[in-house]
């Protein structure tokens, strides 16, 4: 008896060590992963922050009506084709006296954005009494400076921060720094305009409207369709080889590369039906093919944790199949079936591949008006930026990203509160 107890008390230490053992890979397996997403997270948030910030340099400019080029009594027209450029690289000149050369010249005026040209234009059109004056505004700075701006203190000490600008260059934006002529903000320009070659002028705003025209489209005709497939198969389809080869078939779907579904909308949707490519009816339409299947599954499983107690109920006062389904059984996993939903479109805003198939890669300015005309959308704004060549396209890209993630982040936490909330335990 002694040798045997030793013997069990001996092999319950071996199994307790185990267990412990166990419990500890798994921490430090958790550890790793949360690690590694922790880095990634903020790597993307830490290159993201110049995209967040706009700088502007204060001039003084001369809005003579012969250097606008637009007469003594201008119209809205020839205001709006005024020479803007020309009167901002002449208001640099008189800041900068000393500036003669052509070379040096050039590196002055691309201190200034493109679109500060359009910045003057506007200001004009609000007020064109102020035609032949002199005005003092701010308009906004080159990416380059922007970003030297928002990384370092001092723009003459640069370390290694990367850089395009000259030596020459950053004595001009200290000396407007030491006069106030630089001030740095809150980009408004990010989330209010469409996208742009300049990155300083680049925003979401397209990419965003088309986001959601996308997924109002997916919404509009998956969920429909899913939740009624999900209603016949649950609670009127009889079981047998046919219903269990839909039910394969689904499973199935819900695995397919989504790149698929795009070649699918391609083929079917933009060359056999001549539908407008680039536009967020096919986009939605696709992305609800890929989000059918795990719509589907979602509600049949939300149907069936339903107890048969509710149906039973039900038919034994008198009510129809139909009336047991849609007045009791729906309504109590309708919860479920709007979890599963928006999971499954937090999955389709997030995807690129099947879009870039149909042709919404397309290089997007204006802000959607309705789902027929040309968009883009977030993913695949992110993939068009990662793809330039301008440095501060990084920043742009990783700030997409996390406004990406806000989105997803949110519709998941919307998920999890419905969940929680008219979560029913029976």
């Amino acid at each position: 008896m002694s040798s045997t107890t030793e013997i069990v008390q001996a092999s319950l230490a071996r199994r307790y060590k185990a267990e412990s053992r166990f419990r500890l890979y798994g921490i430090v397996a958790i550890s790793i992963s949360l690690s590694f997403l922790a880095f990634l997270l903020i790597s993307i948030t830490y290159k993201s922050i110049p995209a967040f910030y706009e700088t502007q340099v204060q001039l003084t400019v001369n809005l003579d009506a012969e250097k606008l080029g637009v007469g003594a009594s201008p119209d809205i027209k020839a205001i709006k084709t005024a020479n803007y450029s020309g009167v901002i690289k002449g208001a640099l000149r008189e800041q900068f006296p000393d500036v003669k050369k052509r070379k040096a010249k050039k590196e002055l005026y691309s201190l200034v954005s493109v679109g500060a040209q359009y910045q003057l234009r506007d200001f004009i059109l609000e007020d064109p009494s102020v035609i032949g004056t002199e005005q003092t505004i701010w308009l906004i700075a080159d990416d380059e400076l922007n970003g030297l701006v928002t990384a370092v203190s001092d723009v003459t000490d640069i370390g290694d921060t990367p850089t395009r600008l000259s030596e020459q260059q950053r004595g001009w934006i200290n000396t407007l720094q030491q006069q106030d002529q630089v001030k740095t903000g809150f980009n408004y320009t990010f989330f209010s305009a469409g996208d742009s070659r300049e990155p300083e002028l680049a925003g979401i705003k397209a990419a965003l409207i088309g986001s959601a025209w996308v997924l109002l489209v997916t919404f509009l005709v998956s969920f429909p369709v899913a939740v009624a497939a999900a209603i016949y198969l649950e609670e009127f389809a009889p079981t047998n080889r046919w219903t269990d080869v839909i039910e394969v078939n689904i499973n199935n779907l819900a695995a397919v590369p989504s790149i698929v579904f795009g070649l699918l909308g391609l083929a079917v949707f933009i060359n056999f039906f001549a539908l407008p490519r680039s536009a967020p009816l096919i986009g939605g339409i696709v992305l609800s093919l890929m989000t059918l299947p795990t719509i589907i599954i979602s509600s049949r499983a939300a149907l069936k944790a339903v107890p048969p107690s509710i149906r039973e109920a039900a038919q034994g006062l008198g009510a129809s199949k139909v009336q047991v389904v849609f007045h009791h059984v729906l309504p109590l996993a309708m919860p479920g079936i709007l979890t599963g939903t928006i999971i499954g479109l937090a999955q389709a805003l997030g995807e690129t591949a099947p879009l870039l198939m149909i042709g919404m890669v397309a290089f997007i300015v204006d802000i959607p008006q309705s789902i027929v005309d040309p968009a883009t959308a977030l993913p695949v704004q992110v993939f068009l930026w990662s793809d330039s060549p301008e440095r501060a396209f990084v920043a742009k890209t990783s700030a997409a990203i996390v406004v990406l993630l806000g989105f997803l982040v949110v519709m998941n936490a919307v998920a999890v509160f419905l969940r929680k909330r008219f979560e029913r335990r029976w």
